[in-house]
């Protein structure tokens, strides 16, 4: 298409100011030179390990930064190692320039410095230039190369790379989040003597916590007689310190990438990065115990370490309640008011540490007397009670109790092998006293990662905004007109052809889970012999990983449904978290090969033990309770909907203590919330005798689907029959009918003269005698509700667990026998 001769000027003259947007790489940036956020330009090693350059960090907001060059699973993921502006991003069209005085300037759009070397030459005749090293140091250095004016190692953010000098005028400080660069709550520095430290920083407080504070350094194998404070990691992976620490990487030698980095959570960690898998690889860490990392829960929180696991997680004492759900260092506040007015009484809670914060440390001293201090000190939350040999006195033998009253409780850490006990101080009148000491789990609100956008607008001079509205308006004409053309030649000629984009769409790389080798499952399972369940989609076999941790490898078929359910699977489990849903370490994706790596449930499915007397009736009601959890998270509580499609005995997994784990993923369904009326799935989904009757019926689906289901448990639980067990056959409307499950729970609930008639004939007779008539009745008349044939009849999964909780609250325990 023609375009005027107006047109063809302005876009004449557009063109003779516009930059390309493509990529520009440099060796060197010599002085009067820039590099800008709008042309993507990057300074690169010679060795191409490392880039130097503008990063999204935000809508409208970049930092100059320094990361490795290609070895990012995905395009945006970079591993970064030095950020000049952390804490101050810049907008767009801003510039690292490299000014004729031999200063190095960070400027963003409005004209503004907010950051600078500070290193103008005296005489403008000695040339300078800025160059990316193979070492990954940033260094301005005069031309001849003789003096170095400045160096990004003297100024490391999070990260120590190999031969970078760590010294007393350098320290690291962590992130505030994956996706959020600014400085964090934790720093690594020399201490006044002279000892390498992690420190806990927010405004309000500060806290030692490694080595930890109440050792000397010489029982954590270092020492103060030293003025040197300096350490450096060198390129085999050996650490070394002036005041005595050492150590080495768990691959030591020469070879691999390697990093020193203090993580958002507070840990050091040194890694390695693995050309095989493209993976960082923990090498070494300082802190194995993660909760003893100050902070990590906030206050009033309690951090509890699953050592099988290596995980940590969060939890509220009793009377206080989650500050934040999307940030667990916000941790809780109380629900109630500390007033001069309340009668006060002490929890105990056993195994429960709180470090710091005491108002004085009394030993032998007896509990109500330490009851006492704490009931007359108004600032007091609480008392730590521990049995201890004080310090100074092991000589003296002197033993008994310490009581250590608390103004903050804070660092809160459950380890059963703690030998002291904290008495939290909370109203009579309320109801906590009545509550088990159990803590509820923390569970981070499931909106991802939430970063701040940081826009930034500018003034621009004021006779240019008419010539360029012209020239923008003629840029967009002419482009619309090459959209048209370009949309027309599609549609025409490749209207038949696949897309290569949507064969793309099923690679997946689950950046949050470990990617594991087919090699590597086939020897943890040894070759696949140690097989534990089989479903349609495949075969389960019991695994031992290379860190020791015992894991479930589910073993997908290789037919293209099998690759369907993987990547479904991965897509949904990524993203839950939830103490009632079983956790995903890692997967597989080799050829046709599609493997997942769960964590292992000791006690195998409830389908396995349900026939047994393994699990007792307060267990059966625990299990019912724990699994609707799950269900209700999935479906109300996370920013996707959810749903699992296939409830069954088999998909319920517990752990040790039969702990309810909703598993199996393979089948799900993710909808968005304004969609609850879809009905796009490709096909029937479930298991016969759970599945709801919209499936047969080609009927809306929604999340009532899953409560339907988990009602065919409940009765499944209650009566130990099978729903796909054959039923004694009845009359309706002069034909046979073959009864189900829950026809025949109706029938004898309604033909029996009392509750406890129809109880003892429903109930399991591997239960029988040792039940309680009131939960099976309430979980009868819950089930009933859930298996009704009208889907809007059916409560929600969410309802159906407060029916259940505000029973347990509500009534009685009377046993029938």
């Amino acid at each position: 298409m023609a375009i005027s001769a107006f047109q063809f000027v302005l876009l004449l003259s557009l063109l003779q100011t516009w930059t390309p947007s493509s990529s520009t790489s440099f060796d060197v940036l010599e002085r009067g030179a820039s590099l800008s956020e709008k042309t993507n330009d990057r300074l690169i090693s010679p060795n191409g390990v490392f880039s130097a350059g503008f990063l999204s960090v935000g809508e409208n907001a970049f930092g100059f930064a320094i990361w490795y060059s290609n070895i990012n699973i995905l395009p945006n993921d970079h591993t970064v190692v030095w950020m000049a502006n952390r804490d101050e991003p810049v907008g767009r069209k801003s510039k690292l320039s490299l000014l004729k005085n031999g200063n190095l300037i960070l400027k963003d759009a409005g004209r503004k410095v907010l950051w600078s070397t500070a290193t103008a030459v005296a005489s403008s005749h000695s040339p300078v230039k800025l160059q990316l090293d193979d070492s990954g140091n940033l260094v301005l250095r005069t031309s001849d190369g003789e003096n170095t004016l400045w160096q990004s190692f003297d100024s490391p953010t999070d990260t120590i790379l190999p031969k970078q000098l760590f010294t007393k005028d350098t320290r690291l400080i962590s992130s505030r989040s994956k996706n959020n660069f600014s400085s964090g709550n934790y720093k690594l520095f020399f201490d006044n003597d002279n000892v390498l430290r992690l420190l806990y920083h927010v405004p309000q407080i500060s806290s030692l916590y490694w080595p930890p504070a109440w050792e000397w350094p010489y029982e954590a194998g270092r020492t103060t007689y030293n003025d040197t404070r300096t350490a450096v990691l060198d390129q085999s992976g050996y650490f070394i310190s002036s005041d005595g620490l050492e150590f080495s990487a768990a691959d030591l030698g020469v070879g691999p990438l390697r990093r020193l980095t203090l993580d958002l959570d507070g840990n050091l960690r040194l890694y390695s990065f693995e050309e095989k898998t493209k993976e960082w690889v923990v090498s070494w860490q300082a802190i194995l115990q993660l909760c003893t990392v100050h902070g990590i829960c906030g206050p009033n929180g309690v951090c509890t370490y699953a050592p099988s696991t290596g995980r940590r997680s969060c939890s509220c004492l009793p009377g206080y309640k989650v500050k934040n759900d999307s940030d667990w260092s916000s941790g809780c506040e109380p629900e109630f008011s500390f007033s001069n007015h309340t009668e006060y009484d002490f929890l105990n809670i056993t195994h429960l540490e709180f470090y710091g914060y005491d108002t004085g440390a009394f030993p032998n001293v007896t509990l109500q007397e330490c009851k006492e201090k704490c009931m007359n000190l108004s600032s007091c939350k609480g008392f730590q009670y521990k049995f201890n040999i004080a310090k100074f006195e092991i000589a003296e033998k002197k033993l008994g109790f310490t009581c250590y009253p608390k103004t903050s409780l804070f660092n809160g850490q459950h380890q059963p092998g703690f030998s002291g006990d904290i008495y939290l101080k909370l109203p009579k009148s309320n109801h906590f006293f009545n509550q088990t000491t159990t803590f509820k789990v923390l569970t981070l609100n499931c909106k991802g990662n939430i970063t701040q956008a940081i826009n930034r607008s500018y003034e621009e001079p004021r006779e240019n905004r008419k010539l360029n509205f012209l020239l923008w308006f003629a840029v967009t004409v002419g482009l619309v007109e090459m959209v048209c053309i370009f949309l027309v030649w599609f549609f025409l000629f490749m209207g038949n052809e696949d897309s290569v984009a949507i064969k793309q769409g099923y690679t997946l790389a689950a950046t949050g889970l470990k990617k594991f080798t087919y090699g590597e499952l086939k020897k943890a399972t040894k070759s696949f012999t140690r097989e534990i369940g089989r479903g349609a989609g495949g075969v389960v076999y019991r695994a031992l990983l290379s860190d020791q941790r015992v894991a479930a490898v589910k073993h997908l078929n290789d037919a293209k449904q099998g690759e369907a359910e993987f990547l479904t699977e991965l897509k949904t489990i990524e993203k839950l978290n939830h103490m009632n849903l079983i956790e995903m370490w890692g997967y597989c994706a080799e050829g046709k090969r599609r493997l997942l790596v769960y964590e292992y449930m000791e006690h195998g499915s409830l389908a396995d033990n349900l026939h047994s007397n393994s699990i007792s009736w307060d267990k059966r009601f625990e299990i019912a309770v724990g699994t609707a959890k799950g269900l209700a998270y999935l479906h109300d509580e996370c920013l996707e909907w959810v749903l699992h499609c296939d409830i069954k005995p088999q998909n319920i997994l517990l752990d040790s203590n039969y702990r309810p784990k909703v598993a199996d993923f393979g089948l799900s369904k993710l909808q968005s919330r304004g969609g609850l009326n879809d009905s796009s799935f490709s096909r029937i989904r479930g298991t016969r005798g759970y599945m709801a009757p919209e499936w047969v019926y080609n009927l809306p689906i929604t999340s009532k689907v899953d409560v339907y289901s988990y009602g065919i448990v409940l009765l499944e639980m209650v009566t130990g029959k099978s729903p796909a067990a054959a039923f004694h056959s009845y009359e309706k409307e002069g034909m046979k009918e073959h009864g189900t499950l829950v026809t025949w729970v109706r029938e004898k609930k309604n033909v029996a003269g009392s509750k406890e008639a129809w109880i003892k004939e429903t109930v399991d007779p591997m239960i029988a005698g040792n039940y309680d008539v009131n939960k099976i009745e309430i979980m009868v008349e819950v089930a009933l509700q859930c298996v009704e044939e009208d889907s809007k009849a059916r409560p929600s999964m969410s309802k159906v667990v407060e029916m259940l909780l505000s029973f347990e609250d509500d009534h009685d325990q009377s046993s029938y026998a």
